[in-house]
């Protein structure tokens, strides 16, 4: 069965950025094959793995609900979807990338969302990892990916608005009734992991509701090619962030083998 790992976070907390590193771990430890799943429509996860995502399953969707009467004759309307969705991955050198996107236009969804997520479920057994990208509100969880995740993962920064947001999240997720195995807290970004942070009361970690994972350091080679539009898998063996998103990864890698 495939071992899915989640991730989520409010805008700017680097979970991106967090889950295409994750991704390339898995690559570099002979994981895979691996499915990443850009569920978070204000991000960049193709571009983030150095791949170029043709078609996103939003505008898939769309289509096939606001014009069911273009799909070809003799194929079901499942069965459309089906080639549709898997024509939408993007295949790469032992990573995969498939973008959801923006949809709800004009058009009956509730049956399309139905078949998709039935789709999807067939889609990630393919896959040894899957790790998704998720907007704040989980939105593509609780109705059009998967709803279960073996790993959710949620990215904040030390503050205390931060950490709000992160039991938010954590909070949502119960209310949805999706199906975790474990639930995750990383600091991003946190140059005091290493003296001030770890030495504070955990009273606001254990609020979340989440298990401290561990610290991020801000990585000045990430933020540049953040800025440059360049791709995470130029990134050296040898940063900062690469060395301490190994050891937590290897708490992930853990849990995935019992």
């Amino acid at each position: 069965m495939s071992y899915i790992i989640a991730l989520a976070g409010k805008g700017g907390t680097g979970k991106t950025t967090i889950a295409a590193l994750l991704a390339r771990l898995l690559k570099e430890n002979n994981c895979g094959p691996v499915l990443a799943v850009d569920a978070d429509p204000n991000s960049n996860l193709a571009e983030a793995l150095g791949l170029t995502q043709a078609t996103t399953i939003g505008s898939i969707v769309d289509e096939v609900a606001a014009h069911p009467e273009n799909i070809p004759a003799g194929m079901t309307k499942d069965r459309f979807v089906e080639y549709r969705v898997q024509s939408a991955v993007t295949e790469g050198d032992g990573i995969d990338c498939l973008s959801m996107g923006r949809s709800e236009g004009p058009g009956c969804y509730c049956y399309v969302n139905n078949v998709l997520r039935g789709v999807m479920e067939d889609l990630i057994r393919d896959y040894r990892y899957v790790i998704i990208d998720n907007e704040a509100g989980l939105e593509h969880l609780s109705r059009r990916t998967t709803r279960r995740a073996d790993a959710l993962i949620v990215v904040a920064d030390a503050t205390s608005a931060g950490l709000k947001a992160a039991s938010r999240i954590a909070e949502l997720a119960r209310e949805l009734k999706i199906d975790i195995k474990k639930s995750w807290l990383i600091i991003n970004r946190e140059d005091l992991c290493r003296g001030g942070f770890q030495t504070r009361p955990y009273s606001k970690i254990q609020v979340t509701g989440l298990d401290f994972l561990g610290c991020l350091p801000y990585d000045e080679a990430v933020e540049k090619i953040s800025r440059n539009g360049g791709t995470l898998m130029e990134l050296l063996d040898s940063a900062p962030v690469m060395g301490a998103l190994r050891q937590l990864g290897e708490k992930i890698w853990f849990c995935s083998q019992q």
